[in-house]
């Protein structure tokens, strides 16, 4: 686990940064996300194995099916715990959250999969946590990175920031959002994937979001140039909150997408 401090922004660096935010997110509702992390057996291959077939034969198409997306599906690269799979699904609103997963819980095809699945002997995974987080309205939607198969994958990593309370937790988005922080990493090159406030889930109040990078090289060079990145140097030099009163903690995870993940 990291830690990091942060301060809040003001309003001249806010303008500074105006009009780099993605244009087609305006207007926009926020989606309603789902992180599901299915924690795995680390002596045990056929877990994963397991678990891989489910969702690329159960999963993936019963999504496709109903509605539901962008998605994608990732396996723990560098991150305590491990190893473990995560699932981001993307939900118009929880309404259709719901009614995606009781057509899904009902088709013939996908129920028979899961019966499966768990009548194989041997435990298919350990324990699942999931939480749900809802699109900041900056960032109202996940953003695909472009696939391009003649690539390696991307590497994508996960982070979460906990605040002391919602009040704080909310200055904090404010600061990534009108503050321009996201805007920041988007100037230096990073692949913004989604960004969301958890409304259900553990260790709350807290925000998660993804970014994407070519390789860990290219991880650490655009989080050098963000460190020095005169906007950002502005941001943080701003007075009238102190670091704690924003963020009280910081963990980030590094993922590998798995090879049938539309997030990739």
């Amino acid at each position: 686990m990291t830690r990091r401090k942060f301060v809040p922004t003001a309003a001249a660096a806010a303008a500074a940064l105006k009009g780099q935010s993605k244009p087609d997110a305006a207007g926009a509702k926020p989606c309603v996300y789902e992180l599901r992390i299915v924690h795995q057996r680390n002596s045990s291959d056929h877990q994963r194995e397991r678990m891989n077939n489910l969702l690329l034969d159960a999963t993936v198409p019963a999504l496709e099916k109903y509605g539901a997306g962008p998605f994608g599906f990732f396996s723990s690269t560098i991150a305590p715990g491990g190893p473990f799979t995560v699932a981001l699904i993307s939900y118009p609103s929880l309404a259709a959250m719901e009614e995606i997963r009781a057509k899904m819980n009902a088709d013939p095809m996908y129920a028979k999969h899961i019966e499966n699945f768990n009548a194989t002997p041997g435990l298919g995974y350990e324990r699942i946590d999931s939480s749900l987080l809802r699109a900041f309205a900056g960032v109202p939607t996940i953003e695909v990175p472009p696939d391009d198969r003649k690539r390696p994958s991307k590497i994508f990593e996960l982070r979460t920031y906990e605040s002391n309370n919602s009040t704080t937790l909310h200055r904090k988005i404010k600061m990534f959002e009108e503050g321009g922080e996201i805007a920041i990493f988007r100037k230096v090159g990073m692949q913004v994937v989604f960004f969301g406030e958890t409304i259900v889930g553990q260790n709350m109040p807290s925000l998660t979001y993804m970014l994407a990078y070519d390789d860990l090289a290219a991880r650490e060079r655009m989080w050098k140039a963000f460190g020095s990145d005169p906007d950002w140097v502005k941001l943080r030099a701003q007075p009238g909150l102190s670091d704690a009163e924003i963020v009280s903690n910081i963990s980030n995870i590094l993922l590998s997408p798995l090879s049938f993940s539309p997030i990739r």
